[in-house]
Formats: structure tokens, sequence, C-alpha cells
């Protein structure tokens, strides 16, 4: 299709534009030197503040520590770095980033920050209930760093609760596992499962589904004791439960009553929870 001399007149002009836009943006970074350390990072901070571009900000915190290395802002910089590589999902570079801050100022204010934001960053990875499970292992040991480092400072009851869930979603993962096994009668491999949480995981929410399955489990191998022990350590801990209207209607139907019997490692806990042996 012909251009007319007005379109064309109105295609150079866009085409200058366009050049002297792309020069001028170049012209911006190859200048950036020219600035102030504290104009450069506030060029960072507007960039998280106005923007969906962490990696752009990423950049002018990078440049602040490169042009100033031993200067205040860019010990800022620095921090900053980590949080934007973490907004950007950039977990390994925000650990990394962190962990560079810890070393270089171990005692700063914002130390216990970048403690909280490596641990942040194993934490945002955990997957979903039934993948491989390293990085809550990882989320918990660097929650509980945080913990028992910074008692004290504001991240501490954030990494708390973190350490809490995450916790919880291992012994998820142990309950996803034993309902498979379960499922397809393999008890043994199912109560295995099942035992870990109720003896490594009590305080999760859910030791009473796992006492209810262990239930299930005895059953199938005709170990009556044992289901008989483990529905009375859940009647204990978990009557308003529906899992142990369950086991109760489970046990009521062969004749059984929950309470405890025999002298398995499940008598233990009955013991040690129920009458305070332990103590």
């Amino acid at each position: 299709m012909a251009v007319g001399k007005s379109g064309a007149k109105w295609l150079s002009i866009a085409l200058v534009l366009s050049i002297l836009s792309a020069c001028g943006a170049r012209t911006q970074e190859r200048s950036l030197d020219s600035y102030t350390a504290e104009e450069i990072y506030k060029q960072g901070e507007l960039q998280l503040e106005t923007g969906s571009k962490p990696k752009e900000a990423i950049r002018y915190f990078q440049e602040v520590e490169r042009l100033y290395p031993y200067s205040e802002w860019a010990k800022r910089s620095l921090i900053m770095q980590a949080f934007s590589q973490h907004k950007a999902k950039e977990y390994e570079e925000a650990r990394s980033t962190a962990q560079r801050f810890l070393d270089t100022y171990p005692g700063d204010d914002d130390a216990p920050y970048a403690a909280y934001l490596m641990a942040l960053s194993y934490y945002d990875q955990i997957d979903e209930v039934g993948r491989d499970q390293g990085l809550t292992f990882q989320a918990l040991q660097a929650m509980r760093g945080v913990i028992e480092q910074y008692p004290d400072s504001d991240y501490a009851r954030s990494a708390m609760l973190k350490f809490e869930l995450a916790f919880d979603h291992l012994a998820g993962k142990e309950m996803e596992i034993g309902r498979y096994y379960l499922k397809r009668r393999n008890y043994t491999a199912a109560i295995n499962r099942f035992r870990t949480v109720v003896q490594d995981f009590q305080t999760t929410t859910h030791t009473a589904e796992a006492l209810h399955r262990l239930v299930e489990g005895y059953l199938g191998l005709g170990l009556n004791a044992e289901a008989q022990t483990a529905a009375a350590i859940l009647g204990y801990n978990y009557q308003s439960s529906p899992f142990y209207d369950d086991s109760f209607r489970l046990l009521k139907g062969r004749g059984l009553a929950p309470e405890a019997q025999g002298d398995s490692w499940l008598s233990q806990v009955y013991r040690q929870m129920v009458r305070g042996e332990w103590l």
C-alpha cells in the first residue's frame, strides 16, 4: 500500500523519536556513574514502589554497590538487592545476597531481616504435599535460626508461625503417603507413616487422623490390641473429632472398645500421654 507524503513525514518523525529514545536510554545507562549513591538508590526504590519490574530495581541497587562499595548506601542497597531478588522470585540469588549481607554486616540492625529473607526464600519454594520435601527441611532449619538467633526481633514471631506451617506440611506429606499405602492394603507401610506423624509430629493438625488411620491399619492386620490402644489415645485427646467417631464405630462393629491393650509402642504413648508416667 502506498504511503502519502504526510504519512511518510509522520513515519520519519516516529522513527527519529524512536532512535532518540533508544539513545537517551543508553545515555542514561552509561551515565549512572554521574549520579550520587543516594540518587541511584532512590531510583531502585522508585522501581519497586511504582512498577512491577523488581529486576530493574535490582540493577540500580547493584550499581550502588559497584560504584560506591564502602558507603552506607552500598550497605542499604545490598539488603534491598536481596529483597528485590526475592520479589522477582530469584530465590537462590536472594539467599546468596542475604548471606553476603550477613557475612559483611553480622551485627547490623538489618541482620535479622537478612536471615529472615533467607528462610523465607526456602519457605516460598515449598511445593504442594507429595513432592520432595528437601526445601521444607531447609525452611524449617532457616526459620529456627531466625527464632534462636534473633528472638527479640520483629521477624521471630513470623518465623515461628511459618515454622509451624512448614512442620505441618511435612506431616501432611507423611499422611499423603500413608493413605496411599492404606488404600492399597499395604498396612505395614501405611502404619509406619502414621506412626511417624504420631511420634514426631504430635503438635500438627494431622495427629487425630493419623491415630484413626492406625486403627484402620491395625484392624487390617488383625492386631486388635494396637487398634484399641490407638483409638483410646484418639478418644482421650480428640474425643470431639469425627475421626474418633469413625474409629469408635469400626471397633464397635467388631465387638471391641477403645482401651489400652498390650505393650506396644502405642501403649507407651498412652502411658505417657494419658497417665503422665513419663513425668
